[in-house]
């Protein structure tokens, strides 16, 4: 069967698409990755899994567990990259870039999925990702926002109580 070009060129460019929305957000946000870092995640993760099926599109060719272990090489080695961004602050006891780096992650495994030519997945999951940024943000402030002003009526009851 001839390589299909189209495919290929489709495939690789879903996943270039889906890394670079993502990586729009957090370069929006000012975080250590944006647009071309997580486009070429996403590519590298589709051009990694679609070289483990030989180019093969049929789905009777490809070697199962073949593509199985380009998926947990993609997974175990963008799990190195998300690592890169995790920083612990001493100082204030804080944690940052745990976003970040999941977007990493998810990032390569949507990659995996345009590889594998599974654009309604890819599709979807990129719309419950964007979804999660643009809601999980102002919703994770109105609750710290709430969870703040009841520590502090409930620190003000008590020292009024041991009064």
């Amino acid at each position: 069967m001839p390589i299909q070009y189209s495919e290929i060129i489709f495939r690789l460019c879903s996943a270039v698409v889906v890394g670079c929305v993502i990586g729009l957000d957090r370069n929006l946000h000012g975080k250590p990755t944006g647009i071309k870092t997580l486009g070429l995640v996403a590519l590298g993760a589709s051009l990694t899994t679609m070289a483990s099926t030989d180019f093969s599109f049929a789905q009777n060719t490809i070697d199962t567990s073949a593509v199985s272990r380009a998926i947990q090489g993609v997974i175990t080695g963008v799990g190195f990259l998300g690592a890169g961004v995790i920083i612990h602050d001493r100082n204030t006891d804080r944690v940052r870039g745990l976003t970040t780096a999941a977007s990493i992650w998810v990032t390569a495994a949507m990659g995996i999925v345009c590889g594998l030519g599974l654009w309604q997945i890819a599709s979807v999951a990129l719309v419950i990702v964007l979804l999660l940024f643009f809601i999980g943000r102002p919703l994770e402030k109105a609750i710290h926002k709430r969870w703040l002003e009841k520590s502090a009526e409930e620190k003000e009851a008590i020292s009024r109580h041991e009064e």
